[in-house]
């Protein structure tokens, strides 16, 4: 008896049991809560301020809550996307773009790109090589609700060596000169040096190009680029202060070396093999398989007659080698976080990526769980997003159809709320 009037007097004294001008209650036709666990019908999902109070059975009422009607709809948790690039976007001028636009150019392009992502039912994105100025300032910005966009964890400039993929290349030796990256850097304490000034300026995580890239204007090839020396460095530089270290990895050496010196996550990993699959097994790696910038460049490659020949190549080499890659390592027990590259792709387009990883292999609810539990232990706020529960941000998303039926549905997304606030009602 004792326990019941407890429970009683907690519930009519928490703060959404009486009238309040800050709960919202979203009635959903369709929830799934927790991807991977089966959707629940007629469910309430009652939000205190930015954050979830509960949930419960059934459409119910609360004197005085502002009511989201999405009886309708399919609802679960907004959708992750750990590799974007908001500053920028693939276009024919981007060489240009490259010595002629400043931080607040980078800046105001990051301002439309993150609400093109935001509307499209992304709500947190990782941003994993950017300007560093221009994307501290992003992130900032959106922290303090100065514009619409997904809420961001930011690494600023890849650690690369000189010359590699992050550094410049393919210009004039005066202008290399110029603008060579802040975070190039050459033997153990040089690369050191570099990961403590990025910590210092604030960033969340380190991100390496521990291989050559497709879009970097080189023919340095796609394999491994930093010495092991120099990766162990970097590694324990970032561990000791607080942060882990993310890589670009195309070839198989350099994913290998990367995972071996205690890398966190493999962005892309196009040529991994037998051995890399136990590799990130073994040490509990995630692979983000990027298979939309694959898609994206191959597809470019065949008429653009701005790309370099260098590029071009690599393009059409690496592209349509990335469904089978992401195959094989579904298949091989691989923990996959969703990551699209955006900006090698359209930003707002980033959910084109779910249906490249249903063909790949994974399931629809599989493919659902990489943008939302797996990417949200992968960019460490498990505790706060990823799962429609108690406690966590009211990041809220909704499609018309059923996308376990259909995957594509989620490129379509009707309704975006994000910690509490609603950014788009269709």
């Amino acid at each position: 008896m004792i326990r019941f009037v407890i429970a009683f007097l907690a519930l009519a004294l928490s703060p959404v049991a009486a009238a309040q001008d800050n709960v919202t209650i979203i009635h959903a036709g369709w929830l799934l809560a927790i991807p991977g666990e089966a959707p629940a019908e007629e469910q309430s999902i009652v939000i205190l301020g930015e954050r979830i109070d509960r949930i419960e059975s059934g459409f119910i009422e609360i004197d005085g809550a502002e009511y989201v009607d999405l009886s309708d709809h399919f609802v679960l948790p907004g959708l992750i996307d750990s590799h974007v690039h908001l500053l920028s976007e693939l276009n024919p001028e981007r060489r240009l773009q490259n010595v002629t636009f400043s931080s607040a150019d980078w800046a105001i392009d990051g301002v439309r790109n993150a609400r093109a992502t935001l509307m499209a039912g992304f709500t947190t994105v990782q941003d994993v090589g950017g300007e560093l100025e221009a994307i501290i300032a992003l992130r900032d910005g959106q922290r303090d609700g100065d514009f619409a966009g997904p809420r961001m964890r930011v690494s600023g400039p890849s650690v690369t060596p000189t010359g590699g993929h992050g550094d410049i290349n393919g210009y004039n030796e005066d202008i290399m000169h110029a603008f060579s990256s802040r975070a190039a850097c050459n033997g153990p304490a040089d690369c050191r040096r570099v990961v403590r000034e990025l910590v210092r300026a604030r960033v969340d995580l380190i991100k390496i190009t521990a291989t050559g890239g497709v879009l970097s204007q080189t023919a340095a090839g796609t394999e491994q680029q930093f010495f092991d020396d120099e990766l162990a460095s970097i590694m324990e530089a970032a561990r000791m202060m607080g942060r882990y270290v993310t890589a670009h990895a195309h070839g198989v050496t350099g994913i290998n070396s990367a995972i071996e010196n205690g890398i966190h996550s493999i962005e892309h990993g196009t040529y991994l093999d037998d051995e890399s699959i136990r590799l990130f097994r073994r040490n509990n790696v995630y692979l983000v398989p990027t298979l939309l910038a694959g898609a994206t460049v191959a597809e470019i490659a065949t008429s653009a007659d701005w790309m370099t020949p260098e590029v071009r190549q690599k393009s059409l080499e690496v592209g349509p080698n990335m469904i089978e890659m992401a195959r094989r390592a579904h298949a091989g027990g691989v923990m996959i976080a969703f990551g699209t590259d955006s900006g090698v792709s359209r930003h707002g387009d980033n959910a084109r990526e779910f249906a490249l990883l249903v063909e790949a292999g994974l399931s629809p609810m599989d493919a659902i769980r990489s943008a939302t539990v797996t990417a949200a232990a992968h960019v460490q706020m498990a505790d706060d997003i990823g799962t429609i529960a108690p406690g966590r941000y009211a990041d809220i998303i909704a499609v018309s159809g059923n996308p376990l039926d259909d995957i594509t549905e989620l490129e379509d997304v009707d309704f975006v709320m994000q910690g509490g606030e609603v950014y788009s009602r269709q």
